[in-house]
């Protein structure tokens, strides 16, 4: 894995040359942890408009791109490609999960930076990855386990499976972070303050290191090895004063 400072002065050289240059440059896909690194240097890279996208909305890993129409005078789209992967025999597939498409790939020595989310639907296999990494992965991916699989362009990007949305109802005290998180995840409040500690909490893709922080409609939370969440805002108020709140939880698919 690279280490941050390899990673903020690679990010340093593509923000350079995208302004000494004029023309757009690309990070390769970001997790959670490499994108709160690169969210430490906006001050730093103020000179330099970005913009950060991973295929959809819904995307956890992502790219950066720097530059922007209005400054460079032409518009150029991030190269992501959206790989369709869907067994050959759906009756004799295995039950493949993330894990399985990840895996395959990485056999195939593929970078992990050239690959954004996998999503799965009905045992098929969404794979966000750079677009100079698509023929590739259509040729040389055609077995995930035991099962052989055939693979396409996407015709369309997928919208989130909809059994990986799911909007939850919860009651809480407050709209302090790690009671949130604690209500959500089945989690205690000192095993919420543990994912804190252990910087496993982000909000908007930042690290979250304030356990008393307080959400705001609209808030994006992610904890790792958890899950990711929408704060959807209060939705009234108990009989015995509790406030009755509402998230937007986005499941597996999502997982890293």
């Amino acid at each position: 894995m690279e280490t941050d400072d390899l990673l903020k002065k690679r990010i340093r050289d593509l923000a350079r040359k995208c302004y000494q240059n004029n023309q757009y440059t690309f990070t390769g896909f970001l997790g959670l942890a490499d994108l709160a690194c690169f969210y430490e240097m906006e001050k730093e890279l103020s000179y330099v408009p970005y913009k950060v996208w991973g295929g959809s909305e819904f995307c956890e890993r992502v790219m950066v791109r720097f530059g922007r129409a209005q400054d460079l005078g032409y518009e150029e789209e991030f190269p992501i490609a959206c790989i369709e992967v869907s067994p050959l025999a759906a009756k004799f597939a295995d039950a493949l999960t993330h894990r399985d498409f990840l895996g395959a790939l990485m056999n195939l020595g593929i970078e992990r930076s050239t690959l954004g989310d996998i999503w799965l639907k009905d045992n098929t296999g969404y794979i966000f990855c750079l677009e100079k990494m698509a023929d590739f992965i259509i040729e040389n991916l055609n077995k995930i386990k035991h099962t052989s699989v055939k693979c396409i362009r996407a015709k369309e990007v997928p919208g989130l499976p909809a059994l990986d949305r799911q909007e939850l109802k919860i009651q809480i005290s407050s709209e302090r972070i790690d009671g949130v998180l604690a209500k959500v995840y089945g989690l205690t409040r000192s095993g919420a303050a543990d994912l804190f500690r252990q910087k496993k909490v982000f909000v908007g893709g930042r690290f979250c290191e304030n356990n008393s922080q307080i959400l705001k409609k609209g808030d994006i939370i992610s904890a790792r090895g958890y899950g990711k969440f929408e704060y959807l805002g209060q939705q009234g108020i108990s009989r015995k004063g509790k406030i009755n709140a509402a998230v937007m939880c986005y499941g597996r698919a999502q997982k890293r």
